[in-house]
């Protein structure tokens, strides 16, 4: 059975969802766009997830053509008329059809599309048994070149970073910024636990701020962890008790070992259970209801 798209206001069948081969969101990268998942009917920190879309085209004076109310009904009406209560949803905005220059003045009206679908990034056995990390040569985009605080589509840093793991043979990538600080992986923040601490970077070395990463702080908290967030280099990673990474696709899975080291017992710690299942409890009862 097709699915069925949100396209520029209507809802169409995926093979009549087609963007202009001159959408500069195709020829450029230059638009924004959200991962969202939608659990047990409701979606999960859809506000969250909608203001943080509305920011990254914001900073990149791209005017969305439609209120982030009218944004927030679309994206459920998608997972109603798809009959999906559990779903992975990705939500675009590229800036349209333009010409072939670079001017994004040339494009009158933005393209918005939404997806709900299934996705699963990790095999089931990473989340019992951990992952295994590299650090790659490639670093995190300098904010004064693009920024990363902006969910772009031009992707290409993170794709860089997962074709340097993928030839390591291992699923995730470290990456460190230009001073040498970790960052985040390819496509997900980090977490070090140690002597009980939850610490992960500061938004200033170069990484998006996650949706997944901030809840996961406010459920440590609420659990009277201690949450830090600093600067750290490798040296960090490879003497932590325990260290995982958040990301709303993968929420929270646990990595093991890194350049070959393994991280604290070279298993997933309590810190990291603990946190997981206090997290799924929250995507129970978090997010507007799909179906009534």
């Amino acid at each position: 059975m097709s699915m069925i798209i949100y396209l520029d206001g209507k809802y169409v069948p995926e093979e009549q969802a087609v963007v202009s081969v001159f959408d500069h969101g195709l020829l450029y990268g230059d638009g924004v766009f959200e991962g969202i998942r939608a659990y047990n009917n409701r979606v999960f920190k859809l506000t969250e997830h909608l203001e943080r879309l509305y920011e990254s085209a914001h900073t990149l004076t791209l005017e969305i053509p439609i209120s982030i109310e009218e944004m927030q009904e679309a994206v459920l009406e998608t997972l109603r008329r798809n009959n999906l209560r559990d779903a992975y949803i990705r939500l675009v905005v590229t800036r349209g059809k333009g010409d072939l220059g670079l001017d994004p003045g040339k494009c009158p009206r933005a393209t918005v599309f939404c997806i709900a679908a299934s996705i699963q990034l990790y095999p089931d056995e990473l989340y019992e048994q951990g992952l295994e990390m590299v650090t790659v040569a490639t670093r995190r985009n300098l904010a004064e070149a693009c920024n990363p605080r902006v969910k772009s589509l031009n992707y290409l840093n993170n794709i860089y970073a997962k074709i340097e793991a993928n030839l390591a043979g291992v699923p995730e990538a470290i990456m460190l910024n230009q001073e040498g600080y970790v960052a985040e992986a390819s496509g997900d923040n980090l977490f070090l636990v140690k002597k009980g601490r939850l610490i992960t970077p500061p938004i200033h070395v170069g990484l998006l701020e996650g949706v997944t990463r901030n809840a996961v702080m406010d459920v440590a908290r609420d659990k009277g962890i201690v949450v830090e967030e600093k600067v750290f280099t490798r040296h960090d990673v490879y003497n932590a008790d325990e260290c995982f990474l958040t990301g709303t696709a993968a929420e929270l899975i646990p990595c093991v070992r890194v350049d070959g080291r393994p991280i604290g017992t070279g298993k997933p710690g309590e810190v990291f259970w603990s946190l997981l299942k206090d997290f799924r409890e929250l995507t129970k009862v978090d997010g507007p209801v799909i179906f009534e």
